[in-house]
């Protein structure tokens, strides 16, 4: 079963969704699934070196505190997963187009899932700048890759466009919100839906199309 996965690396739920799928999926250990991640840009005019926190809270909320109050739901969805986000420890929002190409080049080598955990972790419990390349480098050599090639690929515009159009395309599709999870080519569950909404998918898809998506609203990073 073929499952594509639209998120974008700064987005908390995304995370969140992540554990709960995982969840689900230990419920089923003998479900053959070929997973791929695919990017989604939630700040698509975000500047190419990213922009500091605060500044960022305060064009979009206002301030830290309005962004506290936005916050509260997801740390307690988040603690309820085991996550324990570190948003205070963020200094700069970055521009996602790195990370997610080093999401598709570690596709190539059997390696997303452990890159998408590692950038996850990185951003969200160590306050890392995931549009840095000295980190993107790091992430990659952790999940197995090599660090020296990635750097010099990161270094060029390679995949770039191709990063950019295929966020572009999931929007064209009708992917408004993130994660969403496409069974099959067919059958979405948006949102970082509970269990079981995904055991739900795993089941129907056995016997006959999920029919319309289980919706749940997009986080805001």
């Amino acid at each position: 079963m073929q499952l594509d996965i639209v998120s974008d690396t700064i987005c908390p739920w995304c995370l969140i969704g992540k554990r709960r799928f995982e969840k689900a999926l230990r419920q089923r250990p003998d479900l053959d699934l070929t997973i791929t991640w695919h990017p989604f840009q939630l700040n698509p005019e975000m500047p190419a070196g990213g922009m500091d926190r605060r500044e960022y809270l305060d064009r979009k909320f206002g301030g830290p505190d309005g962004a506290e109050r936005i916050y509260e739901a997801v740390r307690a969805a988040g603690e309820a997963e085991g996550i324990s986000f570190a948003f205070e420890e963020i200094e700069r929002v970055p521009n996602t187009v790195d990370s997610h190409r080093l999401i598709h080049w570690a596709n190539r080598e059997g390696r997303q899932d452990a890159v998408v955990e590692d950038l996850f972790r990185r951003y969200f419990i160590d306050g890392e700048d995931i549009g840095d390349h000295a980190v993107l480098v790091g992430a990659a050599a952790e999940a197995g890759m090599d660090g020296e090639a990635i750097a010099a690929r990161l270094s060029t515009d390679e995949d770039v466009e191709r990063v950019r159009g295929a966020a572009n395309e999931a929007s064209r599709m009708g992917v408004s919100g993130v994660p969403c999870f496409i069974f099959e080519g067919r059958d979405a569950v948006s949102g970082a839906q509970d269990p079981a909404v995904f055991l739900q998918a795993f089941d129907s898809l056995g016997t006959v199309g999920m029919g319309a998506e289980a919706m749940a609203p997009a986080a805001t990073p």
